[in-house]
Parts: C-alpha cells; sequence; structure tokens
C-alpha cells in the first residue's frame, strides 16, 4: 500500500480525474485528444494486445510510415505491452493507461525495496529506498509520457537476482540477464548505456566466482542493444545521433537540480533532487566507508555521481535511493524512519502530472472506418518527430489504418521526407502534382483534425486554405461531427471554406518562412508557398545568397511558371480573375545566414492589375 500511495502522490492532483482523463502532461487539446507522449506510449502497449488478437507478431507495427517504408519494429511495446492489453480490454484505454502509472510506482517501490532487503538491510529501511527510487523527481517526469520512468523498475530487478545468485542458484543471473536485455529491447537504449556499465561492475564485485554467467548476461543486454540500433535507429532520421547543439538544448543546469518546476518540452533538464535524499545519501556513503565496505561503497558513489556530472538524459536516482536507505537502517530506530518516509513524500514532490483529455474521437473513427478500403491521410501533416502527432497515434487505436504518416524520434528517413512532401497541404498548396501522389499511395481518406491548428507553434493556422484545396481537388467530407472532418475522393456534399478568409488586402504566408524580419520575408524551407488575392500579375523584389543561385522555377495554383524577371523583380501572371492565388517559390538547397538556414528573401510584393 505504501507504493501505491506514492503512486497517487506522483500523479496528484491529476489523479482526482483518472477516470475520465489521462494522466500526463496536461498540454491543451482544444477539442482533440491533448498531444503528448502518453498517446505514443499507449500506441505502442496497445499495438502487442491488438496484434496477437489478429493473429500477427506482436513485435511488429503495421500501420504507421505506411507505404514509404515496411513494417516498423515495435520495441516499445516490450515488456509492458502485455500487462497493458488485458487492463486496456477490462477498463477502457484511458483507465487503462492510468491504472499502468500507479502499477509501475508500485512494481518501482517493490523490486527496489527487495533488493535492499537482500543486501541485508532491515524493512523499513528498505522501504525507505523502495520509496526514494519510486518517487524520485526525474523518474517520475520520464513516467508522464515517457518509457524511461517504467523501464527503469528492470534494473532494481536485475540487482535483486543478483543477490539472489548469491545466496542460491546461479540461474537467479538468467533473470537478470532478461531484465537488463529488456532495458534496450524496449527502446531505451540511451538507459542501458548507463545500465548495462554499472550492472557489470556491480556483479563482479557481488559476485566473484560467475564471470561466465554474468558475461552471458551481459551480452544478452549488449546483443539487444545492437538489434534495435541496426533495425531501427542506423535506419532512421537518428542515425547520426543527437548533434552538439541538441545536447547543449537538453542538458540541464546546476540551478536545474533545486527547481521543482517542470517544462514537458524539456523534460530531460528536469533533475531535481529535493534536500532529504542528496543529505541522507551523503550520510550512507561515509557509513559505508566507516564499515570498510569500500566495493559497494565506491560502486553506488560513481553511480549516483557519474550521471549528474553527465546531466543528459541518464540519470539513475536508484543509486542514490540506495545510498539514502543504507543511512536510515544505521540508525536502527523505527521512528526516524516513518519520519524519512514522511520527509520523502513532502521533499520528493513535484508537481508534475496534469490531467490530458482523450478527446471525443468515436464519431471520426466511425466515419474513417466507414469510409472505402485504403490509407489515410491526416491533416495537419507534422515532421515525425514533432509530438503533435502523437494524436494520430490515439486515432489508430479505434480506426485502424495504414497511414504515411505516424510519430517517432527514429522515423525512417523516408518517412521524414514524404512528410516534407506533405507539409504543402497544410496551406492548401497542392502543386508539384500532389493529387497524383495521393492516389499512388493508396490514399483513400483525408482526416482534418481542426484543432491542431489552434494556437499550435508547429502550423500556422490556414484552415481557410487547407479547405479551399480540398474542395478544389474533389475531395468532399464524409463526416463534419466534432473537431475531425473526414474526406473522401468524390464523398458526400461539396463544402465552401468554412469561417470568413483573411485580409484580402496582406499576404498569407504559409509552413516554409521566417516571420518578417523587418528587411522581408525569408524562405525556412526550400519549397515556401503563399497566398495573395488578386488578379493580373504578382511582382516580387527577390534577395538571395549569391551562393543560392540559380533557383528552381516557381508556382502559381499548381502550375509551373517561368514568370519575367528584372534587377531583382519577378513578375508572376495571376490571371484576369480577382481570387485568392497560391505562390510557391522553390530552391534546391538552403544556405546558413547568421545561424539560420535561408533560401529567397520577399523584400517586398505587390499586385498589381492590368
Amino acid at each position: 500500500m505504501l507504493y501505491v500511495a506514492a503512486g497517487v502522490s506522483a500523479t496528484w492532483p491529476a489523479v482526482l480525474h483518472a477516470r475520465t482523463a489521462f494522466l500526463s502532461g496536461g498540454a491543451p487539446g482544444h477539442g482533440e485528444a491533448s498531444p503528448g507522449d502518453h498517446l505514443q506510449t499507449l500506441y505502442h502497449w496497445w499495438l502487442v494486445g491488438n496484434q496477437l488478437e489478429h493473429g500477427h507478431a506482436p513485435w511488429l507495427d503495421p500501420f504507421s510510415f505506411r507505404p514509404e517504408a515496411g513494417a516498423q519494429p515495435n520495441f516499445p511495446g516490450w515488456p509492458f505491452g502485455f500487462l497493458f492489453w488485458p487492463l486496456g480490454a477490462l477498463f477502457g484505454f484511458v483507465l487503462a493507461w492510468n491504472a499502468m502509472q500507479i502499477v509501475c510506482y508500485a512494481l518501482a517501490g517493490l523490486l527496489a525495496c527487495a533488493w535492499l532487503r537482500e543486501l541485508g538491510l532491515a524493512r523499513a529501511p528498505a522501504l525507505v529506498g523502495g520509496l526514494a527510487f519510486a518517487i524520485a523527481p526525474y523518474r517520475v517526469a520520464q513516467s508522464v509520457g515517457h518509457l524511461l520512468g517504467p523501464v527503469s523498475v528492470l534494473l532494481p530487478l536485475a540487482l535483486w537476482a543478483v543477490e539472489r545468485a548469491r545466496r542460491g542458484s546461479a540461474w537467479w543471473l538468467a533473470l537478470s540477464g532478461a531484465a537488463l536485455a529488456s532495458v534496450p529491447l524496449s527502446g531505451q537504449v540511451h538507459l542501458a548505456l548507463g545500465a548495462i556499465p554499472f550492472f557489470v561492475a556491480y556483479a563482479i564485485v557481488r559476485l566473484r566466482r560467475a564471470y561466465a554467467w554474468i558475461g552471458l548476461a551481459t551480452l544478452a543486454a549488449i546483443g539487444g542493444g545492437i538489434l534495435v540500433r541496426q533495425t531501427v535507429i542506423a535506419r532512421s532520421t537518428q542515425a547520426g545521433g543527437r548533434s552538439l547543439d541538441e545536447v547543449r538544448y537538453y542538458s540541464a543546469h546546476w540551478g536545474d537540480f533545486v527547481a521543482r518546476h517542470i517544462d514537458h518540452a524539456r523534460s530531460e533538464q528536469f533533475t531535481f533532487f529535493g534536500w532529504a535524499t542528496p543529505v541522507a545519501a551523503l550520510a550512507g556513503l561515509v557509513l559505508l566507508v566507516a564499515s570498510r565496505r569500500y566495493g559497494l561503497a565506491a560502486l553506488l558513489g560513481v553511480g549516483a555521481l557519474v550521471p549528474i556530472l553527465l546531466a543528459v538524459g541518464t540519470h539513475f536516482p536508484l543509486y542514490s535511493a540506495a545510498l539514502a536507505a543504507l543511512a536510515v537502517a544505521w540508525t536502527r530506530s523505527t521512528v526516524i524512519a516513518v519520519v524519512a518516509l514522511l520527509l520523502l513524500f513532502v521533499g520528493l514532490h513535484a508537481r508534475v502530472y496534469g490531467k490530458s483529455a482523450p478527446g471525443e474521437i468515436a464519431a471520426a473513427s466511425a466515419a474513417i472506418n466507414a469510409a472505402a478500403p485504403g490509407r489515410l491521410l491526416e491533416l495537419p501533416v507534422f515532421d515525425p518527430g514533432v509530438h503533435y502527432g502523437s494524436v494520430y497515434l490515439w486515432y489508430e487505436t479505434r480506426a485502424r489504418r495504414q497511414r504515411p504518416g505516424g510519430y517517432s524520434t527514429t522515423a525512417p528517413t523516408s518517412a521524414k521526407q514524404l512528410a516534407r512532401r506533405f507539409e504543402r497541404l497544410n496551406c492548401g498548396d497542392w502543386s508539384g502534382e500532389t493529387s497524383q501522389l495521393l492516389d499512388t499511395l493508396g490514399i483513400s481518406t483525408i482526416a482534418l483534425h481542426q484543432g491542431l491548428f489552434v494556437k499550435n507553434g508547429a502550423v500556422p493556422d490556414r484552415r481557410f486554405f487547407v479547405l479551399r484545396g480540398l474542395a478544389a481537388h474533389g475531395w468532399k467530407p464524409t463526416s463534419r461531427r466534432g473537431t475531425v472532418w473526414v474526406f473522401a475522393k468524390g464523398g458526400g456534399a461539396a463544402t465552401g471554406a468554412g469561417a470568413p478568409g483573411p485580409d484580402r488586402t496582406k499576404p498569407v504566408f504559409c509552413q516554409g518562412w521566417y516571420g518578417n524580419t523587418g528587411q522581408g520575408w525569408p524562405m525556412s524551407e526550400t519549397h515556401a508557398p503563399f497566398w495573395v488575392y488578386g488578379a493580373g500579375r504578382l511582382r516580387l523584389r527577390l534577395a538571395a545568397p549569391e551562393s543560392l543561385y540559380p533557383t528552381l522555377p516557381p508556382s502559381v495554383d499548381g502550375r509551373v511558371v517561368r514568370g519575367s524577371s528584372s534587377n531583382g523583380t519577378l513578375s508572376l501572371p495571376l490571371g484576369p480573375v480577382a481570387r485568392w492565388h497560391v505562390i510557391a517559390l522553390n530552391v534546391d538547397h538552403l544556405v546558413p545566414v547568421a545561424g539560420r538556414k535561408l533560401g529567397l528573401t520577399i523584400r517586398a510584393l505587390r499586385v498589381t492589375y492590368p
């Protein structure tokens, strides 16, 4: 019950809404499901049971990034997908997710406590150590949606099995090897980079005559990491690892170790320690040295210190929790143990969880399932590494269709390229034979998620033009209930542009442009569309870095035009009828300028009538 209470404490006050909302980051949904990594993790866990129910391999994802890539390995479904399967069937996915949160906190505390008991600690200090690990703020932050928090419970399981092997059969090391190998096999290879060396050092210190078993367990874990690396990472957008700038961005600062506030966009920086745990851990380290247990003292001390120095998302609260438990054990006082438990509950609590809306997905899912066979394209289109795509994974649990989109930081490079190609649809730009490409990919249904256009820094709100583009190319709505509209080729009655259009006297820029710098609008992508209203000719005064020339031909209303150019001014034909026109400028590469990559810059533009 202590560790169930720990789970409730860690998720408070969001747990009060556990029946109707996900325990997660609490991002706004604007009528949709709240985006976040919790939907990605839930999707991977759901896939395990769904695949087994249909007689397919539970380690494959047959829906995402199709057909540009093959079925993707579903490593994140291991091992918790097998537990989520029956919970989801019994309680529904929202309650099942929330139950899994509490279960993982209980497992974390119980396994850490069991390991400390095997080390010879009495029940009370072992309970303190288990609690320190279960609700360690960094572990809590990585449980909100990420898999790092839940998967971290496998490390005390591996260490517990090592201690069991000291007193019994060496076969306990098979359990250690399975637990350790499950860390990379769950997709958490960065966690494995710290867990495997620590396990090897710990096992050597504690088991001096079982080197063969230790070697086998280590090889199993390394083999799991290599498998994930070669089958997923090596062919993905992250094949080269994070850049130095990305490492710098996600690294913690010293002040982060005492800051309770969490920014979910940069949760790797959340390294809050509280004050009770480090003080008790330091005392425990001193006591280990005083008792001449030098090997264990060095191991736990280095294990606690090194992640602090690295501070790039590889923090292990288990080691400091063990040291804190040893300090409490030295007092041999039940009263002090109870006080320590209370101090941990207060000192480690950080408000990390919020209530994340599940959205109303039944109507849209039913409309998608009722549509003609084929693949599904969701709008707006996001880069595969942008977390807003997690909303589409949530809908996939109800409307099981292959789709070219998906959400994964290790998406295939082909998926990223296709997403870039389709991003123009977010602004109603159908240039470059986009309609034919949809037919080639077998897209029969388009779902327009209007809530994802609202106050979204990843995509400007250009729904007016999205609807114009769909209507112009024969896509008609089959369902307009809620925030998700479903379209099919030649479907129901045609729809207009919906809400009133933007100001006709100003250009409307889409994705692919930086904001006005005061000297114009520079391109941020190689294909950059914008809309203007009028007739006659559009005159653009352009500037570009010298290394950018020559540029590619622009397009007007989806058709490539040459136009005429004179003294840096490009003149493009708009036709005789005053209406909205989509213009797209194209370059084959961007040029680094003052820390940004730029293409052409529009210095000025105006429409001249005949």
